[in-house]
């Protein structure tokens, strides 16, 4: 594909976004319009008529509106959430049947979306779930679409850890011999939560806050930025990267206890199913200072 053709495809993205060079820079776009392409035409080498045709079909004010946002404009994600936000809610409504939990499943995705949620990569460079929005629906409907897909990946999960039934689990397996304990584990444990509320209380203090209001008082994201004047964008990618810190600044403080990665990596996992004490208040005490 020639590049006077991408360089159109570009100026008219541009123009039909209104978004400017500086949000969404010529070879950022022309990247996201070549992953689409790629996409598309994986299993066959289409000629030029094809892929103008592809081009043109596509939706390029919402392809530049993502790939904005995957590179980090602060503009282009107060629009975003301005725009696509009540369409994620009324979709999540829809999904769960429920209002609370249908914004809560909408506000789970914005993680991924930023780039520091599941979709991160071990590299701990940021890799968006824009990535995988080709412009060939719209933005909304490609949202709401994921949105679906994280609800159904949510029963799954739930229906894997869904507690079995005793009298099942005697029929399902044979006598056993009861495992020795781990002599270590309530050492390591200890130590677990000596790093938690060392790491929170070196949080800068409006880091502190924003996790207290959000994870303690409850608070709404659209609250939260109220009170500490962000936008609700702003908001959400600083507890997504807050989260990621803390369990960053959790490894390095175990390791250098003398824990291997594995077996932080291990007690961290089993953390999470089994928290051994009440991170809440860990919060809480962190946060004593700033509120």
């Amino acid at each position: 594909m020639s590049d006077p053709v991408l360089t159109v495809c570009y100026r008219r993205a541009l123009a039909a976004s209104g978004l400017d060079a500086t949000q969404l820079p010529q070879a950022a776009f022309v990247e996201t319009l070549m992953a689409s392409l790629a996409h598309r035409f994986a299993d066959s080498e289409p000629d030029d008529t094809s892929v103008r045709r592809y081009l043109d079909s596509l939706r390029l004010p919402d392809l530049a509106l993502a790939c904005a946002c995957r590179h980090g404009d602060e503009r282009a994600w107060e629009r975003f959430v301005l725009e696509i936000r009540p369409a994620l809610y009324r979709a999540g409504r829809a999904i769960t049947g429920q209002d609370v939990a249908g914004r809560d499943l909408a506000d789970s995705i914005y993680a991924e979306l930023y780039g520091v949620g599941r979709g991160a990569s071990a590299s701990g460079e940021p890799r968006s779930l824009f990535r995988y929005y080709h412009g060939r629906s719209t933005l909304a409907t490609w949202v709401r679409a994921v949105l679906a897909q994280r609800h159904v990946d949510q029963i799954r999960e739930a229906r894997r850890v869904v507690p079995t039934e005793p009298r099942e689990l005697e029929r399902a397996l044979p006598p056993t011999a009861p495992s020795e304990p781990d002599p270590g584990h309530g050492r390591r444990v200890a130590r677990l939560q000596v790093a938690l509320r060392r790491t929170l209380a070196e949080l800068p203090a409006p880091d502190r806050l924003r996790l207290g209001c959000y994870y303690i008082q409850r608070m709404t994201l659209a609250a939260v930025g109220r009170l500490v004047g962000e936008h609700e964008a702003t908001v959400s990618r600083g507890l997504a990267r807050n989260r990621r810190q803390i369990r960053e600044a959790l490894e390095t403080s175990l390791e250098a206890e003398g824990l291997t990665s594995s077996e932080t990596r291990a007690l961290l996992a089993r953390a999470v199913d089994e928290w051994p004490f009440d991170a809440t208040a860990e919060l809480q005490a962190a946060a004593d200072d700033t509120f």
